[in-house]
């Protein structure tokens, strides 16, 4: 599990995937959310613009990411 500190919350899905280095580009961190690889809390989920606040964790391709606001 990986540790994403997040300087605001919500954040996009989709921008965490690009950021986070998981998508190459906007465009395709877009379309692997909405063909429905990436799972949000244990759900998968489609909604690219999903917003994303602490505590959330996001399952993509065996890897976990744990969002937690900046202190």
């Amino acid at each position: 599990m990986r540790e994403v500190i997040i300087s605001r919350e919500p954040v996009e899905l989709y921008k965490i995937l690009k950021f986070e280095g998981l998508a190459e580009n906007g465009g395709s961190a877009k379309l692997i959310v909405s063909e429905g690889h990436v799972k949000v809390n244990g759900e998968v989920e489609t909604r690219k613009r999903r917003k994303i606040v602490s505590g959330d964790s996001i399952e993509f391709q065996g890897e976990t990411l744990q969002i937690k606001l900046e202190s």
